[in-house]
């Protein structure tokens, strides 16, 4: 039977999932995490909810282990597509690309503005190239949910000439912020949809200000280290600091690489982990401290989002820390109070949709995301564009 396979490559897991075509809910779905150092592969057939899990050692070929337990699992589906998850689209690609040669120059090209992200969906789409050779891959890039922004939302305080040549502001997490957008149009009332701010709050982490399902706004720009504090990423940062690293402390461009995208954010702060639930469970101070940060930072950036928006009338937190952690869920809120947030404590702690008080003027939510539908959704696209 044909299917559809969607990788999901990140810098420190790959995810994906099986679908049958023109089905939306897969056959399989499961990851390889803890990458490159400890990989583990969690992988669960939802027709019967067989578990699958294997740790795979340092120098597995995570896509051939995908492959044994797809085998395993589900040996009657037959993959026509790989769908592929690309970071950053620039300013070519607006929507969902198929992988001809000239699309993939273009892509390694965009690897200068995603080091830590781009390399790895490339390892992917090779991989899948070499073991596919008949199936159609495509990509659906972070970035083209963006695209659409206002001009405003767009510039730098630079001069005009480095807009043309590409140094704006991209936004990412586009296929989290575009399942949330279809997830909200079908599930709430138009008001309710009007103005919304998004939160996808994970390793990564950014916010999305949506007016009628559409990005007006976002905290992420340039780079995937705009915005807020993230899981070893610093979020936004006066530029003369950077400076005074490069020339008072004599850092290299590759030693302040390291520095912004590995060793920043929660880790930095904490000086334990860039886990936020390793550092929920912690005494140390310095845990305490890093969490508050992102708390605060994060409210700060959804009243920009809110400002952006003339107003707000539904927050959405998800992605892992969003869907799971209820204490910062709550921190967050607290600040927000001046917007009519205001969640119920036992809603919260229990994870529901609806976490709003009764008569709260926002609506606040925690939504599952899901990317892989959304690669899902363009590769069964691209298939019916092409000539039988």
């Amino acid at each position: 039977m044909e299917s559809i396979l969607t990788l999901n490559a990140g810098s420190s897991s790959l995810k994906f999932g099986l679908y049958r075509r023109a089905a939306h809910e897969p056959v399989i779905k499961g990851q390889i995490r803890n990458m490159p150092h400890a990989p583990e592969l969690v992988a669960h057939r939802l027709t019967d909810g067989k578990l699958h899990r294997e740790d795979l050692g340092h120098d597995t070929a995570n896509l051939k282990a995908i492959l044994s337990v797809i085998d395993d699992l589900a040996p009657e589906l037959d993959i026509v597509a790989v769908g592929h998850r690309v970071v950053h689209g620039g300013s070519v690609f607006t929507g969902p690309a198929r992988i001809t040669d000239d699309a993939y120059r273009q892509i390694a090209d965009l690897s200068v503005l995603a080091p830590l992200h781009q390399p790895a969906a490339l390892h992917a789409i090779d991989l899948a190239k070499a073991t596919f050779p008949e199936a159609v891959q495509t990509a659906s890039f972070d970035t083209s949910f963006h695209a659409g922004q206002p001009t405003l939302a767009k510039l730098y305080g630079l001069p005009r000439h480095y807009y043309d040549e590409g140094i704006r502001r991209y936004g990412f997490h586009g296929l989290s912020y575009d399942y949330i957008a279809h997830f909200l149009e079908e599930r709430l009332p138009a008001e309710r949809r009007g103005r919304a701010v998004v939160a996808h709050l994970g390793s990564g982490a950014s916010l999305c200000a949506m007016r009628d399902g559409r990005s007006v706004e976002s905290s992420m720009g340039f780079s995937a280290l705009e915005g807020l504090p993230m899981s070893t990423r610093p979020g936004s940062i006066d530029p003369g600091v950077l400076l005074h690293l490069l020339r008072q402390e004599g850092m290299s461009a590759e030693a302040l690489e390291d520095l912004l995208y590995h060793k920043s954010g929660l880790l930095g702060l904490s000086g334990i982990s860039g886990d936020a639930a390793v550092l929920l469970k912690s005494d140390d101070p310095g845990a305490e401290e890093a969490l508050a940060y992102f708390c605060y930072r994060t409210a700060l950036g959804i009243g920009q989002m809110a400002a952006a928006l003339g107003g707000l009338d539904t927050l959405v937190f998800t992605a892992g820390i969003g869907e799971n952690a209820p204490a910062i869920r709550k921190s967050i809120s607290a600040y927000l109070g001046y917007l009519g947030v205001a969640i119920d404590d036992q809603a919260n702690s229990r994870n529901d949709f609806d976490l709003s008080t009764d008569g709260a003027a926002v609506m606040t939510l925690m939504c599952h995301t899901d990317e892989e539908a959304i690669l899902r959704r363009d590769a069964e696209a691209l298939l019916k564009q092409m000539p039988a």
